[in-house]
């Protein structure tokens, strides 16, 4: 018996392309500002680095062999367990010098959003600071004596929490790209003996001991460094989707995208 060949499946022809991307759209830049961000590394740049970004996040918990901390630097502070640094994309041009983007950050711009969401996680702000003394937001003189050589003049902190999950996320704001790129990469091995502090919040806090992961992300002049683990300390298991949780976060970096936007040059008639 002569069996019937299976239909071959026509090809979706693809859509025309436009200047609208759903994910800048939920960061709240309008087609607009999303021209813009073209005009400063084109749409498709903007839309690579957004993969990117993701495929970031997803080896911290994937195929990345993490830096462990040893026994020689134990201290009375939390701290990550693995950590990964990235050097700054050209998307972050426009702002790769302070002096192009003199404006002070503050609380209202960084941390808007009380509820962050990335698929089924959903994050809600327990607490913010900013302080004006890099310094006073760290532990380890090898990380404040770098800060200081970076020309740190703020650092943004926001604590959130779903019960099960803690993230910190905190934003420095460096006096070059050069400096942003040198702190994620110390960061490597400077981690073992000095991290962030962990802001306190009576919903979320980081167990000493426990295990955490942590990601630098140099952005022009700025650094975003993540910091997620348990509430619990133990380590993640199959209900811990930490992909979604760092990306969550993340979701503060919109104030650094909407500097972008404001430092570039304008769009092309």
């Amino acid at each position: 018996m002569m069996t019937t060949p299976a239909r071959k499946r026509r090809r979706t022809p693809a859509k025309t392309q436009t200047w609208s991307s759903p994910r800048l759209e939920e960061w709240g830049l309008s087609q607009g500002q999303q021209r813009l961000l073209a005009v400063v590394g084109s749409v498709a740049g903007v839309l690579v680095a957004a993969v990117v970004l993701t495929f970031v996040i997803g080896s911290m918990s994937s195929d990345f062999v993490p830096e462990r901390a040893t026994a020689a630097a134990i201290s009375t502070q939390p701290r990550p367990e693995a950590y990964k640094g990235w050097v700054s994309p050209k998307l972050f041009a426009p702002i790769a010098r302070s002096k192009a983007d003199p404006a002070p950050l503050t609380l209202k711009d960084v941390f808007a959003e009380k509820v962050l969401k990335e698929g089924r996680t959903t994050l809600k702000l327990a607490a913010t600071k900013m302080d004006a003394d890099c310094s006073a937001v760290v532990w380890g003189q090898g990380l404040a004596d770098q800060l200081a050589q970076a020309g740190c003049t703020q650092a943004a902190r926001g604590v959130y929490t779903d019960g099960r999950h803690v993230a910190q996320y905190t934003l420095l704001n460096l006096r070059d790209t050069a400096s942003a790129d040198g702190l994620v990469q110390s960061l490597t091995t400077m981690h073992r003996g000095g991290w962030t502090l962990l802001l306190e919040s009576g919903r979320a806090r980081f167990p000493i001991g426990g295990y955490t992961e942590a990601s630098g992300h140099a952005m022009g002049h700025y650094v975003g460094l993540v910091w997620i683990g348990r509430a619990d300390g133990a380590e993640p298991g199959a209900k811990d989707d930490f992909v979604s949780l760092s990306l969550a976060v993340r979701g503060a970096e919109k104030a650094v995208f909407r500097r972008v936007v404001a430092a570039g040059p304008a769009p092309a008639p």
